[in-house]
């Protein structure tokens, strides 16, 4: 693997992994599985399988366990989780350093979709709780907080740290492809406040980022 032909798509550490999305996470997984409590680490690169490698190096150099990886042609994810911190770290820091690179090489978060639905309808809520969801069902006439991310892996981030800051029911969280989604419900100030969790999320990953790239000018 040569540093120079991989690119550092998601780079994001989780300090504790809440009880809902660590519990999620185990049900979607089909490595170790994680426990609430643990420190995590979710990192994406360009092209797929350069996951691989960087898997092989952290599992070999430190304690941490494999929870998923997903390898596509474009993009290849990997999570690894543990209960010592320092162990997470430690995987990330050896991982940024194979690849010869900085944390602040990391893309940048963009929300491509925060909206809140209130209310939500009888009808609404069957149709989701019948979709290949791996998360808790909607209520009828509970508030929904849907979100999408590029790229998709920071999407672990959001729903970790609204999460965290509100009373949410976590309904689904896709980390994969081109964006990542995430669905959330709840009372309509519970899915306020989750939105301005997953908005301080966006922004906490985007103060250690390369900058965006610029639009291109029209000819």
């Amino acid at each position: 693997m040569s540093p120079s032909t991989v690119s550092l798509r998601t780079f994001v550490e989780i300090d504790s992994l809440q009880p809902q999305l660590a519990s999620y996470l185990a049900t979607s997984s089909q490595g170790f599985l994680p426990v609430p409590g643990e420190a995590c680490l979710w990192i994406e690169v360009a092209p797929g399988m350069a996951v691989h490698r960087l898997t092989d190096i952290a599992l070999k150099e430190t304690n941490v366990h494999l929870g998923e990886q997903v390898v596509e042609r474009s993009f290849g994810s990997m999570e690894i989780h543990y209960r010592n911190q320092s162990e997470v770290k430690e995987a990330g820091r050896i991982i940024l350093q194979e690849m010869e690179t900085t944390i602040g090489s990391r893309m940048p978060c963009r929300i491509a979709w925060l909206e809140i639905i209130r209310g939500i309808t009888p009808d609404h809520t069957t149709l989701i709780n019948r979709q290949l969801r791996k998360g808790s069902m909607i209520l009828p006439g509970k508030s929904m907080l849907i979100m999408e991310t590029e790229p998709a892996g920071y999407i672990v981030y959001a729903a970790n740290e609204a999460e965290k800051a509100a009373h949410v029911t976590l309904v689904d969280v896709k980390p994969f492809g081109n964006f990542g989604r995430l669905t959330l419900t709840g009372s309509e100030a519970e899915m306020e406040e989750a939105a301005r969790a997953v908005r301080r999320a966006v922004d906490n990953i985007n103060a250690c980022a390369r900058p965006p790239a610029a639009p291109e000018r029209a000819g």
